[in-house]
């Protein structure tokens, strides 16, 4: 049976590493080291060897999701996602689940409120464009309706924004082409047509207004 034969700290100092009959065995966290009452000159059997490395990889694992789920709401799809990605033993993912469920880091409404506000202070678009982004992240139609019927967007005054943004794009165009450049850009953008028809309608008058005085 394997013998712990040196206990020393790693660079971050929130873990050690631990050596069996003189060889690397495993690194684990601070926490499991107090917890497991681990010491140098201690006897172990493979079976507890193997028990002291799931919960190591466990709380390794953990850590760095929290670096992941912590820098801004995640939705589970992304939880997910990153599971795969880093190649998350699937026999884990149930426990590391309960803990940021439990910790409230996974809640796929509070993700999609929080998109929605990005998207309106940082890349304006329409709810069409919002809703399939956020199907894409993996929310459930009910969530993304509740989402977006509680949130105030006015897409007619969104629309005006982008389109004043952007005029030097048209400037110079024939009305009707212009209308139709600006038409298929805020379809783009995720305006449904009624709209597009409004907002474009009200904009061309605008600037010819503008242009008389």
């Amino acid at each position: 049976m394997p013998s712990i034969t040196a206990i020393k700290p790693q660079k971050n100092q929130k873990r050690v590493n631990i050596y069996l009959d003189e060889k690397f065995g495993f690194g684990l966290d601070l926490e499991n080291l107090l917890a497991l009452g681990l010491r140098v000159e201690q006897v172990l059997t493979d079976e507890e060897v193997e028990e002291i490395v799931k919960k190591a990889e466990f709380h390794k694992t953990l850590e760095k999701l929290l670096n992941f789920a912590t820098l801004r709401p995640r939705s589970e799809k992304e939880i997910k996602d990153w599971f795969k990605r880093k190649k998350i033993h699937e026999s884990i993912w149930k426990k590391l689940f309960n803990r940021l469920k439990d910790l409230d880091l996974i809640d796929d409404k509070k993700f999609s409120q929080w998109w929605v506000e990005q998207r309106l202070s940082f890349r304006p678009r329409g709810k069409r464009i919002m809703n399939y982004e956020l199907r894409m992240k993996g929310i459930d139609k009910k969530t993304i309706d509740e989402v977006l019927s509680e949130t105030e967007i006015d897409e007619e005054k969104i629309a005006r924004e982008l389109l004043d943004a952007k005029k030097y794009k048209w400037k110079g165009l024939e009305e009707s082409k212009a209308r139709q450049k600006m038409s298929e850009f805020l379809a783009r953008h995720g305006f449904e047509w009624e709209v597009v028809k409004k907002v474009v309608r009200g904009f061309v008058e605008q600037t010819a207004i503008d242009r008389v005085e």
